[in-house]
């Protein structure tokens, strides 16, 4: 076995089956799954995990309530306020995470937030160390939650022993570099998508600079694509040769083709879009090619499932172009209910605008479900035999579906390329590339 096969390593990530909101926790799934069965030990440690949800392959940490005692606030003081100040740009927000010069100054201020209802539920003091819960996830005080988790997360990481930092998209780099700074271990950031990926140029530059503070700061950046690699080079200057792109996989479950087709459907087409409704995944591109497509072939259900900022008016625009019974919402799906979807479709569409890389057409290849790219997407640069069209030209995408749809011999030859393709694209591959990415790190240090 290769010398790094015990590596141990400290990962940081903001969601994790079953704790998941997206694609990002699925990515990190199958890659620490496969990181373990080449027997690197991993200790990932997320905003807060459930009874129950650790999966065995590692260990799931939890950053909501572990104590913090005067000690390692000692530790971070100095050194977190250098990188807040001089690195990351946080809004100021009241936090029992402040540095005290004094144990009686440190007591003192978790009396006063004690005593402020905004932290009277999550505040808890016991022997001299404080702690505080964190909700996870994607909320309203989302900027506050990562900058406790960055304290929370340290606290772990000063208990555990580990020979390198990973850290996943930008929620965890405010923790990952105070944990290369209290320890000195070396930092690798992952990025699955940036700022600019999600918003466009209408970005929030809080989470931007964050981002190219993680990135600048790291000793090695992982990208999910070329395209993810060009981003971050020319948007923050990172420099091309600290970049290494690592596609992601798949994970194959032992599939059972057990879906049946309710009789009243079986004499139409369906076309899937599954992800979030939002500008990054091009859902109004998705709805405009669905109205060009039911003027040539009107017996095709489009199905949009996900939830997002954009659902409200696709709903509405869906009533005034009037392929409301043609065009159906079914809202987020999870588990078994993505596995019928999938199993279901004829076709399954991707139009995103700016895609990092993107995980679902490989889950729909694995139902032998045709599929149509972005162009703008990373996994197109490993899908050689998937149909492709950029993301605004509907009238392409358009044509493309109708193609698919009315030509079983196209649709079934696209299945049996992209089977084919899908033999190289594993995550014991993405392993591999990482555990060499981690050897290089350790053995510079």
């Amino acid at each position: 076995m290769n010398g790094y096969s015990r590596m141990q390593i400290l990962m940081l990530g903001w969601e994790f089956p079953p704790h998941i909101s997206g694609g990002l926790g699925t990515a990190c799934f199958g890659m620490t799954q496969a990181l373990a069965q080449k027997g690197a030990q991993v200790i990932f440690v997320l905003p807060k995990t459930n009874p129950g949800g650790d999966p065995g392959f590692l260990r799931l940490r939890s950053a909501s309530g572990t104590p913090i005692n005067y000690e390692a606030q000692r530790r971070f003081q100095d050194i977190g306020d250098t990188l807040w100040q001089d690195q990351i740009r946080f809004m100021p927000i009241m936090s029992p995470l402040t540095p005290y010069l004094t144990p009686e100054a440190y007591s003192q201020a978790i009396h006063e937030l004690r005593s402020n209802t905004h932290y009277s539920q999550t505040i808890e003091v016991e022997h001299g160390a404080f702690t505080y819960s964190l909700k996870g996830g994607y909320g309203p005080n989302l900027f506050e939650e990562v900058y406790r988790y960055s304290r929370l997360a340290a606290a772990i990481a000063l208990s555990e022993n580990f020979e390198v930092i990973h850290a996943h998209d930008w929620m965890t780099y405010p923790a990952a570099l105070l944990i290369k700074a209290l320890t000195g271990k070396p930092l690798v950031c992952h990025i699955h998508a940036t700022e600019y990926d999600r918003s466009g140029e209408n970005i929030n530059t809080q989470v931007a600079s964050i981002e190219r503070a993680g990135l600048l700061g790291c000793d090695r950046v992982v990208a999910v694509s070329r395209l993810t690699r060009d981003m971050v080079v020319q948007r923050y200057g990172v420099p091309r040769e600290k970049v290494t792109v690592v596609y992601n996989a798949v994970t194959r479950p032992e599939i059972e083709h057990r879906y049946v087709i309710p009789p009243r459907l079986r004499h139409e087409k369906r076309v899937l879009f599954l992800g979030r409704v939002t500008y990054q995944k091009g859902p109004e591109y998705f709805m405009e090619a669905a109205r060009l497509v039911l003027q040539k072939i009107p017996h095709v259900r489009f199905y949009m499932a996900g939830s997002g900022d954009l659902l409200p008016g696709l709903i509405r625009r869906a009533s005034q172009l009037r392929i409301g019974r043609r065009f159906h919402f079914a809202g987020f799906l999870r588990g078994e209910e993505v596995n019928r979807m999938f199993a279901l479709s004829d076709l399954y569409v991707m139009p995103s605008v700016s895609e990092p890389f993107g995980i679902t057409p490989l889950e729909a290849m694995l139902y032998d479900v045709p599929v149509l790219l972005s162009r703008q997407s990373g996994v197109s640069e490993i899908l050689h035999h998937a149909l492709k069209a950029d993301f605004w030209d509907t009238r392409d995408m358009a044509d493309k579906i109708c193609a698919v749809l009315q030509h079983k011999a196209l649709a079934a030859e696209i299945v049996q390329n992209c089977r084919e393709e899908m033999k190289t694209i594993r995550w014991e591959n993405a392993a591999e590339q990482l555990l060499a990415v981690y050897e290089d790190l350790v053995g510079g240090h």
